[in-house]
């Protein structure tokens, strides 16, 4: 699309450069930012199509994205989910939970008094 070209410049220039940031292009969209959280629930829409490429550079860096020196550069540890906020749900428990999975600590094998 020849709408926008400022757009296009940062697509195809910086966003290999961004940790987890993806294109996905819609014919006749107009192109926005589209922020999803860890659960890839719809947090936030930001229309791109006024700003310049330099701008959605600062607006991405700003939002947290983790932007690399090259596409190939590794990403540091605590940049893997950048920008998305880790939510303590989401890390492994670190006692056994009880979903079913796990029999509760009041199993009638270690209750003698029954």
């Amino acid at each position: 699309t020849g709408h926008y070209p400022q757009v296009k410049a940062f697509v195809t220039q910086d966003i290999p450069l961004y940790h987890n940031l993806e294109m996905k292009h819609l014919p006749g969209a107009d192109p926005e930012l589209v922020l999803l959280s860890l659960r890839y629930e719809e947090l936030e829409r930001i229309p791109l199509s006024d700003m310049t490429q330099e701008e959605i550079n600062q607006l991405v860096q700003e939002l947290g994205f983790y932007r690399k020196e090259t596409p190939d550069a590794p990403v540091p540890e605590e940049f893997q989910f950048a920008p998305a906020k880790p939510l303590p749900i989401l890390l492994p428990p670190q006692a056994p939970t009880t979903d079913g999975k796990t029999p509760p600590k009041w199993d009638k094998k270690e209750r003698p008094d029954l």
